[in-house]
């Protein structure tokens, strides 16, 4: 519905939301979702059962999680095996973060960071060009990539 419209009868508006979801979309600016508190606080509680499910998986079985993983993200296969390793503990480690917090963006964030670092091996100039000495050169601390 428009935003109007939530203005003109917020009671309707509300007796919608009380049988599910209300996308509110606006002229000026992003869509807003009308939901129950409760329906929020299950969702937050089931993301993170998972995480923590996903957590103990991956730490008794962390070889059949990174396979896994890497059905899902062919680029892993670019990665040595301990970056796989270590992707496979930050990703299960961001997604338990983002699902305490209810911050999806924490692991969209990591997601793309990891992403470029395949890129970086997919093209050995560039990889050559990233990982040979500096000569002594000091050009300051690096920011962390940040998305487009």
């Amino acid at each position: 519905m428009q935003w109007s419209e939530l203005q003109r009868d917020p009671k309707g508006v509300a007796a919608l939301a009380d049988k599910g979801a209300v996308r509110v979309r606006r002229r000026d600016g992003d869509a807003l979702l009308l939901i129950k508190e409760e329906q929020a606080r299950q969702s937050t509680q089931g993301a993170l059962i998972a995480a923590r499910t996903l957590r103990i998986w991956a730490r008794l079985q962390p070889d059949q999680v990174r396979e896994v993983l890497r059905e899902e993200f062919a680029w892993l296969d670019l990665l040595p095996v301990d970056g796989q390793a270590e992707f496979v503990t930050d990703f299960v480690r961001k997604v338990e973060t983002a699902s305490e917090l209810n911050r999806w963006s924490v692991l969209e964030q990591m997601m793309y960071e990891w992403r470029s670092t395949a890129e970086i091996y997919a093209d050995p100039e560039l990889f050559q060009a990233l990982t040979r000495p500096i000569d002594g050169e000091d050009h300051g601390p690096v920011p962390p990539p940040v998305m487009d």
